[in-house]
């Protein structure tokens, strides 16, 4: 079966005298345009996303017929999780975890990355608390910011934001 699009999402819809079978995902396949899989009926899948920018998310309807659905699961991984207290810490967080290029992901108040022993000590010794916990990495940051060097005066999105907040000569 070859899938090109969703068909919706099961949180939209609700499902009444239908089976569902899963198509189990890890959280970095979600963003693949092609792919091969089955799901845990068997059932083989062919993804072949066509756009730009399409991804796959939890609960995604990927075929619907009279008997069943087959709907994507995003499965747990481990995870560093960050609790910020503040907005700031929120933002100097993302700010340093986005600066090396790291997934990031933002849910219920928390930031969460893939875990990575050498990023959770540098977090711990930057003050931030991490805590290492098994979970579903759902909502992934999407940068619209190309990558830039390091470096290089003008490159960065920080100095880009800097100049366009500078006041102007008149």
């Amino acid at each position: 079966m070859i899938i090109n699009e969703t068909l919706g999402n099961i949180s939209d819809k609700p499902v009444v005298g239908k089976s569902i079978d899963y198509l189990d995902l890890e959280w970095f396949e979600s963003t693949k345009r092609i792919q091969r899989k089955k799901t845990r009926q068997g059932e083989d899948i062919a993804i072949k996303f066509l756009r730009e920018g399409q991804r796959l998310r939890e609960g995604d309807i990927l075929f619907e017929n009279e008997e069943k659905l087959i709907v994507i699961n995003i499965l747990e991984t481990e995870a560093i999780v960050i609790s910020p207290d503040s907005m700031l810490e929120m933002g100097t967080v993302c700010y340093e975890i986005g600066n090396k290029h790291i997934p990031l992901f933002i849910q219920e108040n928390k930031v969460l990355l893939p875990f990575e022993m050498p990023m959770y000590r540098w977090l711990e010794v930057s003050g931030f608390k991490p805590e290492k916990q098994t979970v579903k990495l759902l909502n992934l940051l999407k940068s619209n910011v190309e990558p830039h060097g390091h470096g290089s005066l003008g490159s960065s999105i920080f100095t880009k934001i800097l100049k366009m907040a500078a006041p102007k000569d008149e």
